[in-house]
């Protein structure tokens, strides 16, 4: 960069005194145009390893760790994604487990409810047979003691009517 910044302004020298040599612009050349391109590559040459070389690695070296945490921020990303996946996963399994238990749980609750309703029916019938039973030795011991008494009570009931003792 510095090195061609000199030879252009070398190669141009020879023409500018050609031209001059042939009749066309005059360029005054005096040695402050040299003392400024001397000055300006003593400042290329001190510069250079002081300030730019720094900053050119500076600038690499931020754009090597950006290039790194983009990296790394999408190896995370894979990570998560295939963390979140293994999660999805695992959690359809569990589902699918939870709800075959549910199912199995459901089936056993309904089978007990029935076979209890069916006990509870059993007991309910006989307990309600053996009420008529009962009920109708009962009714029929009443009739039995109603028709011993019956002469007696057509007696009572005659003689309350005739207001007279029947016999």
């Amino acid at each position: 960069m510095v090195f061609t910044a000199i030879s252009e302004v070398l190669v141009t020298l020879p023409l500018l005194a050609a031209a001059e040599a042939s009749g066309g612009v005059e360029v005054d050349l005096h040695k402050g145009l040299f003392i400024q391109i001397a000055l300006f590559v003593f400042l290329m040459l001190v510069l250079k390893p002081l300030l730019f070389d720094p900053m050119l690695r500076l600038f690499e070296e931020r754009e090597k760790r950006t290039d790194g945490a983009k990296a790394l921020a999408r190896e995370i990303d894979q990570k998560s994604a295939s963390a979140q996946a293994t999660y999805d996963t695992e959690m359809a399994k569990a589902r699918s487990i939870a709800n075959v238990e549910r199912d199995k749980l459901r089936a056993e609750g309904l089978r007990a409810e029935n076979e209890i309703l069916s006990r509870v029916r059993v007991e309910a019938t006989t307990t309600i047979e053996e009420g008529r039973k009962k009920t109708l030795i009962e009714a029929d011991a009443a009739r039995a003691e109603l028709k011993s008494q019956s002469a007696e009570l057509a007696r009572a009931v005659a003689s309350r009517v005739l207001g007279r003792e029947v016999h």
